[in-house]
Formats: structure tokens, C-alpha cells, sequence
């Protein structure tokens, strides 16, 4: 009984392995209690080589920058722009999914640069696991700018919108 039960757990774990290698997910988390002697849980995640090109994509960036010397508003926009995360009017994505910046194909989007936003107003939507979520404004604002394109794949914690 129990080689069945690990051959089971054993085969969970690969299903959960080739849908991380079939999706853009770096990372799956589940926990399993059913009794006291059944537990089970599992961290699957993988690294990509894209975090690191993403962190020395801004190097070459500001080692330009500099260059010319008398524009000192483009050296001042360098630092916001190689961190959004960072920036304090900065919206980051609350979970793992995919970002909509529309209900539908072709309808309106949600919001646009320039739009004033309350709080509470949807920005946009994150699907995750066919489930689609709804992420409000943290603050009311402008929207400064927009750090996502529609369709595409974010992390938790990856910057989708600047309001200030």
C-alpha cells in the first residue's frame, strides 16, 4: 500500500513537472491533507535564464546614458525605468498569471496612459488557472504608465502600472 501511494505521489509530482514545463510558471506550490498520516507537499519550480538577462539588460542602459553629458533629464529617467518595482506609485501583480488589459478581444481596455483612476477601479485582469481576476487600483491617480502588454505572462510582485 505504501509503494502505491508513493508511485502515486511519484507520478502527481511529474504531471506537476510537465505543466510547469508547458505553461511560462516558474513556480507550483500544493499541500495535501487528508488525515494526520496523509500529507503531502510539493515545491516545483524552475529557474530561467530570463531574471538574469533581465538584470543585466539596464547595465549597457545607463553605461550609455551618460554619454550625453548635457542632457541631464534623460540620466534622471534612467534609475526609474531600469526599477519600476521601485517606483513608489508603482501597482505589482498579486499573484501568477496571465494580464488582460481588456474584458474581451476587442473591446475597450480598462485603462490607458494619461486616464484618471479611482481606487478600487479594475486596471486590469490576471488569469490564473482559467480563473480570471480582477485587480483594482491600490490608489486614485494618473496613470503614468503601462509596464505590460496584453497576453502576456507576469510573476508575483512584477510591476504592471504606475499612478501617481
Amino acid at each position: 500500500m505504501s509503494e502505491e501511494k508513493y508511485a502515486s505521489d511519484v507520478a502527481f509530482i511529474r504531471a506537476l513537472a510537465e505543466l510547469l514545463a508547458e505553461t511560462e510558471l516558474t513556480e507550483i506550490e500544493v499541500a495535501r491533507k487528508f488525515s494526520e498520516d496523509d500529507e503531502l507537499e510539493v515545491r516545483v519550480s524552475r529557474q530561467t535564464d530570463a531574471a538574469p538577462a533581465i538584470q543585466y539588460a539596464p547595465a549597457p542602459a545607463a553605461a550609455v546614458a551618460p554619454a550625453p553629458a548635457p542632457a541631464a533629464a534623460p540620466a534622471a529617467a534612467a534609475p526609474v525605468s531600469d526599477d519600476p518595482a521601485q517606483h513608489p506609485g508603482a501597482v505589482t501583480s498579486p499573484m501568477v498569471g496571465t494580464v488582460y488589459l481588456q474584458a474581451e478581444p476587442g473591446a475597450p481596455q480598462f485603462s490607458k496612459v494619461g486616464d484618471k483612476v479611482s481606487e478600487g477601479q479594475t486596471l486590469l485582469i490576471i488569469e490564473a488557472m482559467k480563473t480570471m481576476n480582477q485587480i483594482p487600483s491600490p490608489k486614485s491617480g494618473t496613470i503614468k504608465r503601462i509596464l505590460v502588454e496584453d497576453g502576456t505572462p507576469v510573476e508575483f510582485g512584477s510591476p504592471l502600472m504606475i499612478i501617481e
